[in-house]
């Protein structure tokens, strides 16, 4: 596993934020609200979002490699009856895909959302051809709970998604 740091966005990561999201192969895993192409503008956004909802709602963490910010996992807290849940979302710059970052960084995070947070689960959900996102959510100990079929419609396919969950209890 590379060597990474874990840490709160700032607005100084437009720049690097811009070069490692503006992938369309990222984009294509990813909910549309990630937009392809990425711009600064979008970058000036979400940080600005970011910076705003920290440890109230979500807990939004830059993957840091080399000094650079490459990637991005946010645990999101759930509300209404889904308030004792929180939803887990990643993304890594494509250099750095295989190498166990974004596992790692999953677990750390899940680790501190279950410690700042009174909320029993954390979920994710994956488009079911991406078996590298599958594999993350595996190895840092979700389960597989269910397979929404055709569940999703992006870039003009109709796909499966997977819904993983990891249970405070099962958090080793």
């Amino acid at each position: 596993m590379g060597d990474f740091l874990l840490r709160p966005w700032a607005a100084a990561d437009a720049g690097s934020l811009v070069r490692w999201a503006d992938d369309p192969g990222i984009a294509a895993h990813l909910r549309d609200v990630f937009p392809s192409p990425y711009t600064m503008a979008d970058a000036a956004w979400f940080l600005r979002d970011c910076m705003a909802r920290e440890g109230r709602d979500q807990l939004c963490r830059a993957v840091v490699v080399a000094g650079e910010a490459v990637g991005c996992v946010t645990v999101t807290r759930g509300t209404d009856v889904y308030c004792k849940c929180a939803e887990l979302g990643y993304w890594l710059g494509r250099a750095y895909w295989g190498q166990g970052i974004m596992t790692a960084a999953v677990r750390r995070l899940c680790r501190e959302a279950f410690a700042v947070w009174d909320i029993l689960r954390i979920q994710a959900e994956v488009f079911a051809p991406n078996a590298g996102s599958r594999r993350v959510l595996e190895k840092a100990g979700f389960t597989l709970e269910g397979t929404k079929r055709r569940g999703v419609y992006k870039n003009g396919q109709v796909l499966d998604a997977c819904v993983y969950a990891l249970l405070k209890e099962e958090l080793t």
